[in-house]
């Protein structure tokens, strides 16, 4: 019984101390979201201050934090476009570094950024996921996202 206790009191201690639109592009906040980055993916480039200075400036583009214990240990991208069919936005890159997954931290990403995209306009938030990512395919249905019958394209410039 202890260790359950245990268990409860650990993980509600893990939760987010906060989550917040970024707008600091110190070396401290680029070298943290470089450490997710290839937990993401293995392929993502790294990026340059330059490139975190266009995303902090973009009207689209809204970068989401989540920090525990002043750390940077997740982060989710919410565009918002507005298009003849009305203003849509889309999550890209939600990724909880590895050391604390589990504890509901994308969960209260997401969730965050379902409401900043409904308090702002949008009709719809779409996402992608590979299939391969059956944990976070499975929070997303939870959290009332559909699989909707379409293909996705994509061209490089390589």
């Amino acid at each position: 019984m202890a260790v359950s206790t245990l268990s409860v009191i650990i993980m509600l201690n893990i939760r987010t101390d906060t989550i917040e639109e970024l707008t600091d592009n110190s070396d401290l906040v680029l070298e943290s979201l470089n450490l997710l980055l290839p937990q993401l993916s293995e392929n993502a480039k790294l990026l340059t201050k330059d490139d975190l200075s266009a995303i902090l400036k973009s009207l689209s583009s809204h970068l989401f934090v989540a920090y525990k214990n002043n750390m940077i240990v997740g982060m989710l991208t919410l565009t918002i476009n507005v298009i003849p069919t009305g203003k849509k936005a889309m999550i890209e890159d939600v990724v909880v570094d590895k050391n604390f997954r589990k504890y509901g931290i994308a969960k209260e990403l997401v969730t965050f950024g379902l409401n900043y995209a409904k308090q702002n306009g949008a009709k719809s938030v779409e996402l992608t996921s590979r299939p391969s990512r059956e944990a976070a395919n499975k929070l997303y249905s939870k959290l009332g996202f559909n699989i909707r019958d379409t293909n996705v394209y994509r061209f490089n410039f390589d």
